[in-house]
């Protein structure tokens, strides 16, 4: 039976979510993998259709006008379905979580009842874009590495790249989160005290932890753009020197180019969500863990 047991204490987090809710879950994901592997042949299919045209055809064409209106259908379906779903999850977590949580102060139960939707969030909205970053990585490297092994290769080089990248600025971002999640536990207290010097300097600390984080975001995603940059930069490079090319196949190569630089930013995108997700997964296990800036 689903729901979250009250007669027992389990750890809240996305492992028990994703097992306790795992039908309802999976069908989404399953509607998301379906939605995005149907998108990541699109780029292929204009290349056909193109092709096509140039000889006189419209049979690639007429493929590609039902892709997008299969990819349309399931798309609304799966919205549809989603907001149900999960807004379930969101009621059956809150108030669990509220329940274990009696003893503390309504400022910091509040502020984790709000954290603790993070949770659902993630599944709901970031892992089905990791799927499609997934989904459009593999399809993307296998097209290219179709046309030429060094696509493949530069590829790969770009996506080790930006994972590094990422890797350094983990425990800085874990460490940023911390800060801001322990200030904004204190929030209701503060409002109940009604002191405006203390809700002033109390403002001021949340945008000091929000300023550092989008500084740390700003320089990651600055660097991972400019390996993008090199990277379609240099496959265009590559592509140039192929004989006998046609149009519809260099459009597929640009694309899928960009379709995978652009996909790999959604994994430091996850990793730097996951980061957050961990942190107020201690947090939400641990009564005793706040007030700590």
């Amino acid at each position: 039976m689903e729901g979250l047991a009250m007669n027992v204490i389990p750890e809240i987090g996305l492992r028990r979510i994703l097992k306790e809710f795992r039908w309802r879950v999976g069908l989404t994901w399953l509607l998301v993998f379906l939605e995005y592997a149907l998108d990541a042949a699109i780029p292929l299919l204009i290349g056909l259709a193109i092709d096509d045209m140039l000889s006189g055809g419209s049979t690639q064409l007429a493929w590609l006008v039902c892709a997008f209106v299969l990819i349309t259908a399931i798309a609304v379906l799966r919205r549809f379905y989603d907001t149900r779903a999960y807004s379930k999850i969101r009621v059956k977590l809150g108030s669990e979580l509220d329940q274990r949580q009696q003893a503390l102060s309504v400022s910091i139960r509040n502020a984790r009842l709000q954290m603790a939707t993070e949770l659902v969030d993630f599944i709901e909205k970031d892992t089905p874009e990791l799927f499609a970053a997934v989904i459009t990585l593999v399809a993307s490297a296998m097209i290219l590495s179709s046309f030429s092994m060094d696509l493949a290769m530069s590829s790969l080089g770009l996506l080790v790249a930006m994972l590094t990248i990422y890797l350094c600025f983990h425990q800085r971002f874990f460490r940023l989160n911390g800060g801001l999640n322990s200030q904004m536990e204190r929030q209701v207290s503060i409002l109940s005290a009604r002191q405006p010097g203390q809700l002033l300097k109390h403002l001021h600390a949340i945008r000091h932890w929000q300023v550092r984080l989008s500084d740390a975001e700003s320089i990651v995603y600055g660097l991972i753009f400019l390996l993008i940059t090199a990277f379609v930069v240099l496959n265009l490079w590559l592509c140039s020197g192929y004989v006998g090319i046609t149009t519809g196949a260099l459009f597929s190569i640009v694309t899928y180019s960009w379709q995978f630089g652009d996909a790999a930013v959604s994994l430091p995108t996850t990793l730097q969500s996951w980061s957050r997700l961990h942190e107020i997964t201690i947090r939400l296990n641990n009564p005793e863990a706040h007030g700590a800036a």
